[in-house]
């Protein structure tokens, strides 16, 4: 499933950064990491349950029950808000396929749900302005808000896992579709899903056709992207994303750069009013 980006720091959170990258041994820094394996399993041992009376919260702050979106077929992707680059990618994805579906199978057969798992962040605020953004305006799509003491059981009920890290979460990119009786009846995952991927089970949920057996995990983590981390399908590894660590180490680099300045500046100040003297 880089990231959720924070914006960066202005001088006095590079200052902050430093301090505490100086104060924390190496070791204990390393960057947390997402087993992807277990996030896959997690969300295909899902398929088939129900996910509780969750209450969400939507972009006017109002509540909406989880239950109360029954009766069609539901889509839901989570989503945090400070990401800037692979969650909007798949939003503005997830738009594009959408509207292909729109026209094979029509706009008023299923619903959409992007859920912000992020609080306080991802507030009904923040939720809004991350749809307005994005150009979301999808009648059938609503972007939903959940309340810090739902999150956990809400991401676990849908086979949700993400672990934060220094540049945000390392989460697994999908989608996922329940049926009109709110079980969860498959799971899409990449970072670019196509409407065909979407459109399989939707088609089988709308003409009550059983869905297919269930892909093996080996073939699922060939098509997982994570934020912050992503997978080599050559070394069978998920590599971190240097570039954070580049923009980190130059922002660093610009910080004592400018310490060094003045100070040398301070010194020739010093050097001028003795020599003025």
């Amino acid at each position: 499933m880089p990231a959720p980006h924070a914006p960066r720091p202005a001088a006095c959170g590079a200052l902050l950064l430093a301090a505490a990258l100086a104060a924390t041994p190496w070791a204990a820094r390393a960057a947390p990491a997402l087993d992807a394996q277990e996030a896959l399993r997690a969300g295909e041992a899902v398929i088939g349950t129900q996910p509780g009376a969750h209450l969400l919260l939507d972009r006017q702050g109002r509540p909406v029950a989880l239950a109360s979106l029954r009766g069609k077929p539901l889509l839901v992707s989570f989503v945090y808000t400070g990401c800037f680059q692979v969650c909007p990618t798949g939003t503005r994805t997830l738009q594009a396929s959408l509207r292909s579906l729109y026209e094979t199978l029509g706009a008023t057969q299923f619903n959409v749900v992007s859920i912000g798992f992020n609080p306080p962040a991802d507030s009904p605020e923040a939720m809004r302005a991350f749809a307005a953004q994005h150009r979301i305006d999808e009648p059938n799509w609503d972007f939903l808000s959940a309340p810090p003491a739902t999150v956990d059981a809400l991401t676990r009920d849908f086979g949700f896992r993400y672990v934060a890290t220094p540049a945000g979460f390392d989460h697994v990119l999908g989608v996922t579709v329940l049926d009109a009786e709110g079980r969860i009846a498959a799971q899409v995952y990449g970072e670019r899903i196509t409407p065909e991927q979407l459109g399989e089970p939707l088609r089988r949920l709308l003409r009550g056709v059983p869905m297919p057996a269930r892909a093996s995990l080996a073939g699922l983590i060939e098509r997982v992207r994570l934020v912050c981390t992503v997978y080599d399908p050559e070394t069978r590894r998920y590599r971190y994303n240097v570039g954070l660590i580049l923009e980190i180490a130059g922002g660093l680099t610009f910080l004592l750069a400018m310490l060094l300045f003045f100070g040398l500046e301070a010194r020739n100040r010093r050097r001028a009013r003795r020599a003025a003297a």
